[in-house]
């Protein structure tokens, strides 16, 4: 790959027709490092997503790519340089895995596409590194959710970019699969320098395997740093409008947030109002027969 490239936004506005998702987006991605952008459904996540990777042109700011302007950057040096994995994606009927991931050589063949011992090579090492060569002959519509997610991971691999982003690649995937694929996108990270960007609905997940984040509320950032820094109670009741506790995760020592609910479960299994048991201030209903 070529020297690290970098990417920003400096006072999007981000829109569909006339409806305004967000407003005065700035943000800056850590080159080399894995940046999750979190927040409640319809916040504005995928939106922003969608601007980083020119999928979506901004009503006013500017998505920097490299120190220019994205939009003013051909399509095919954009693609050189940033790959994309949306979320969903569909593959055409009946398409085998190693014709899947060869697609992601397109952005670097010319007008007359011819297929060079570069390409196969790209590919291959793809492959390699999402562990589907055992796949490669099979059809992708034949795949579990996991081995699909891994082909199309392979695919934006092979496209050979710098940077990666990735619109949910955790969602309809069962936990072991989740976090399947989130070594992989850390691996991917740790072993070969990539910039990893992407949306994430479990903070848990984000905070244990991101290094940066970006939270968001309603169309605008409320913080974004370390997971470590600016994942607190406040900032969960925030973004997610839910009570929490937020204790050292016991595996990753990452932040950790514990919902607390409206009831919980005491020892007993009966149900009982978090506070009435952490304060003891907080009058106790009498019991039959006695005093409070």
């Amino acid at each position: 790959m070529t020297d690290r490239r970098t990417l920003a936004a400096e006072g999007l506005t981000l829109a569909y027709d006339q409806r305004e998702v967000s407003r005065d987006l700035s943000i800056a991605i850590p080159p080399g490092r894995v940046t999750a952008i979190v927040g409640a459904n319809a916040c504005g996540k995928s939106t922003l997503l969608r601007a980083l990777a020119r999928l979506l042109k901004p009503r006013a700011g500017t998505v920097v790519l490299d120190g220019e302007d994205i939009n003013d950057l051909p399509t095919k040096v954009v693609a050189t340089r940033l790959g994309i994995l949306p979320q969903a994606p569909s593959a055409p009927s009946g398409i085998a895995v190693t014709d899947l991931i060869a697609r992601g050589r397109y952005p670097h063949q010319r007008l007359v596409r011819q297929w060079t011992d570069a390409d196969e090579v790209a590919v291959a090492a793809a492959m390699t590194a999402t562990d589907t060569l055992e796949l490669a002959t099979r059809q992708v519509d034949t795949l579990s959710g996991g081995q699909r997610q891994r082909v199309w991971i392979a695919m934006a691999l092979a496209q050979d970019t710098d940077i990666l982003l990735l619109d949910e690649p955790t969602t309809f995937l069962d936990l072991a699969h989740q976090i399947d694929v989130l070594d992989l996108l850390s691996e991917l990270n740790s072993d070969h320098g990539r910039t990893i960007v992407l949306v994430l609905h479990d903070l848990n997940h984000a905070a244990r395997y991101a290094h940066h984040l970006i939270a968001m509320r309603e169309g605008r950032i409320c913080a974004q740093g370390p997971p470590g820094e600016i994942v607190t109670e406040a900032l969960v009741e925030e973004i997610l409008g839910m009570a929490s506790r937020v204790v050292p995760d016991p595996v990753s020592n990452t932040p950790m947030v514990v919902p607390i609910g409206r009831t919980s479960a005491n020892a007993n299994g009966r149900a009982a109002h978090p506070t009435a048991r952490e304060d003891t201030h907080v009058r106790t209903r009498p019991t039959p027969g006695g005093a409070a």
